[in-house]
């Protein structure tokens, strides 16, 4: 991967200008992300029907459903990668242009699909998304980092690996992150990690998580939706996963 596509995928975190009504400091008022209406389609195949939801500062969301229901589409959407057919989104109160969401750096996003380049170290891997020395250090010093840091990309484990991603996107200066499957298929000791760092990084953000694993995600959330036919809808118990079809009887 050249060095183009990893600036364009970790959007570092550095000053945008952007205006104080519309990006809060972190002493200031809770942000608010709300999606007042999201569609989208492939074909005749209707993948998101005018879903909609709320994110705060302060809350991790997570959003239930099974392979192929679209929660990759709306995260791809609201990270502004994807073009929808009909949206209404605003953040504090604010309508968002798609455009500038990336360009403003006011959404994070760590997609399912590893983005780092297997020929660099750790050490050199950091400074792409982060310029200051503090923040870089977050990363350094994060509980089993300083053991692979002088490991290429390539040599680590699937669990390190996604840790490491974790890490970066987390400490960057956005508003809100949106996680795509931060625990699938990875250690025990690594899942554990990032739970600890959700905890930390929600104090500042609002977090959007889905994963298949859907107890990991359970255990961390603050709000449960559930996708299904095209349509978000809350639950607020496993019982209601269950009556939605995500959850069989037997599942705990």
């Amino acid at each position: 991967m050249d060095q183009g596509k990893i600036k364009h995928l970790c959007l570092r975190g550095q000053s945008t200008g952007i205006p104080d009504n519309i990006v809060r400091l972190h002493n200031g008022p809770m942000d608010v992300l709300n999606l007042e209406t999201c569609s989208k389609a492939f074909g005749s195949k209707e993948v998101l029907r005018d879903v909609c939801c709320s994110l705060h500062s302060g809350e991790v969301l997570a959003i239930f459903g099974r392979n192929g229901c679209g929660k990759s589409t709306l995260m791809n959407i609201l990270f502004g990668t994807l073009a929808p057919d009909k949206i209404d989104m605003r953040i504090n109160d604010k309508v968002l242009n798609l455009h500038d969401i990336r360009k403003r750096r006011l959404i994070g996003y760590l997609p399912q699909h590893s983005f780092l380049p297997g020929d660099l170290r750790v050490r050199d891997v950091v400074p792409f998304f982060l310029y200051d020395g503090g923040d870089q250090n977050k990363v350094f010093y994060a509980a089993g980092i300083p053991e692979i840091s002088a490991k290429k990309i390539n040599t680590l484990s699937i669990g390190q690996r996604r840790y490491l991603e974790f890490l970066l996107v987390g400490n960057i200066d956005h508003a809100f992150l949106l996680l795509d499957e931060p625990f699938s298929m990875i250690e025990p000791l690594y899942k554990d990690h990032i739970k600890a760092h959700i905890k930390v990084f929600v104090e500042q953000k609002g977090i959007l998580v889905t994963d298949h694993y859907y107890e990991d995600v359970w255990q961390i959330s603050t709000k449960n939706m559930v996708m299904e036919g095209g349509i978000l809808s809350e639950v607020e118990s496993k019982d209601e996963l269950r009556k939605h079809g995500y959850l069989a009887r037997k599942d705990p």
